[in-house]
């Protein structure tokens, strides 16, 4: 019997070329696993392009529920935003990619995994270490990095070794921009977007949303509850988180909202220039926000917002099965034990713009912020505060004078 390999399958280009790729540079048996993280229309038509390819087996596997809840939840609740743009839409995918893929492997009794991701990006990083956590006798086969093997360098080479293999396919070698979506989010790549000194064409490139200028002219409201930080409703419609994000998404690229520009610094040591598209993502990061903000005291916001940055990075490099990781997510799931209210705010024109928030466990007293003196709080007391908080300034201001003076 031939050695399986379980190929991480989009049904593009590039992972259809690797079917007959495999077959014929290794004799594998090559069974298509294609993740369904959120991807729509993408997966239409995906086995029998799998089959003509020459694979023995597809697997199109759901694991929305599992990527929003497992996934998506934690780095909302940490509110991690990696180089304080990046809303990780890819970065979080992968490992719930990955682990798919290995449970695949492990039920085919394959030996190996393959996947399509190039040797200049991220997602070979964050495909491999999960592979390697989660399932380190599995052998894994990077097309892209086999360059004495892997002789295909462009659209037109893939098109031709399909071809040339019996596989005529609906691509062409005309250019477009190299995307990843999923239900999160979509990101572009390619076409003038490599020139960062040119501005993007949106009303080319925008698949989740219109860009501000085009969004209607009056606001719409929007009323959200959390529980313990996870999104629980959307105007007084109680709905699992997928289906929070599905809604948000329709409001947010209604109104422009969640489209970033960035230049991100990758973990390979390059910086690359993209367009993310984050409507509902954006608009569930600040709703959220928006509520700790009345909830957190300040000594944990501050710590949390420290540990939110660590595991953005954490999640970025592709360490989410790391003990590191797990650390973290149980400080970050700490801190949302009161995390619980309605937040209110409209969207306008690319904004998200506060309109009310309220929480039984609000540590906001109207008395104490008021400039009426309340009970709580004596101005007199501000005196002895300040001498003693603003005691090392004055000393240190002393010494300087005394010295400067000798």
């Amino acid at each position: 019997m031939k050695e399986k390999v379980v190929l991480a399958y989009s049904g593009g280009l590039d992972t259809t070329a690797t079917i007959p790729w495999l077959i014929e540079n290794f004799d594998y048996e090559v069974i298509c696993c294609c993740v369904d993280c959120g991807q729509g229309e993408e997966l239409n038509g995906l086995e029998e392009r799998a089959k003509l390819s020459g694979a023995s087996k597809l697997y199109i596997e759901d694991v929305v529920d599992d990527f929003c809840d497992n996934y998506i939840v934690p780095c909302i609740q940490a509110h991690a935003v990696y180089e304080n743009k990046y809303l990780l839409g890819t970065s979080m995918a992968r490992p719930a990619i990955a682990k798919r893929l290995v449970e695949v492997a492990r039920k085919e009794g394959a030996s190996a995994i393959c996947h399509g991701a190039t040797g200049k990006g991220n997602d070979q990083i964050r495909f491999e270490l999960a592979i390697n956590a989660l399932a380190p006798d599995l052998k894994v086969i990077a097309p892209w990095r086999m360059t004495d093997v892997w002789t295909m360098q462009s659209r037109d080479d893939e098109i031709a070794y399909c071809k040339a293999h019996g596989i005529n396919l609906p691509f062409d070698a005309s250019h477009s921009y190299s995307r990843d979506r999923n239900l999160w989010h979509i990101s572009h790549e390619g076409l003038e977007l490599e020139d960062p000194s040119l501005e993007p064409n949106y009303d080319h490139l925008l698949v989740m949303s219109v860009s501000p200028e085009r969004a209607p002219d009056e606001a719409e409201y929007v009323t959200m509850t959390f529980e313990k930080g996870i999104p629980k409703s959307i105007n007084g419609e109680e709905m699992k988180v997928a289906d929070i994000i599905r809604k948000l998404n329709e409001l947010g690229g209604k109104h422009g909202i969640g489209i970033s520009d960035i230049v991100e610094n990758r973990v390979v040591g390059m910086k690359s220039h993209g367009i993310y598209e984050t409507p509902g993502g954006t608009i569930l990061y600040e709703a959220h926000q928006q509520l700790e903000e009345l909830v957190l005291d300040r000594a944990t916001f501050e710590v949390k917002e420290e540990m939110g940055n660590k595991l953005s990075q954490v999640v970025y490099e592709g360490k989410w099965f790391t003990p590191l990781r797990e650390a973290i997510q149980a400080f970050i799931e700490s801190t949302q034990e009161y995390v619980t209210g309605e937040v209110k705010f409209k969207l306008y024109k690319g904004n998200i713009i506060k309109a009310g928030t309220t929480s039984p466990y609000s540590l906001y007293s109207e008395s104490l912020a008021s400039f009426t003196t309340g009970d709580l709080y004596d101005h007199h007391d501000a005196d002895g505060f300040i001498n003693l908080f603003g005691l090392p300034l004055k000393v240190r201001a002393m010494i300087m004078r005394e010295t400067k003076n000798k």
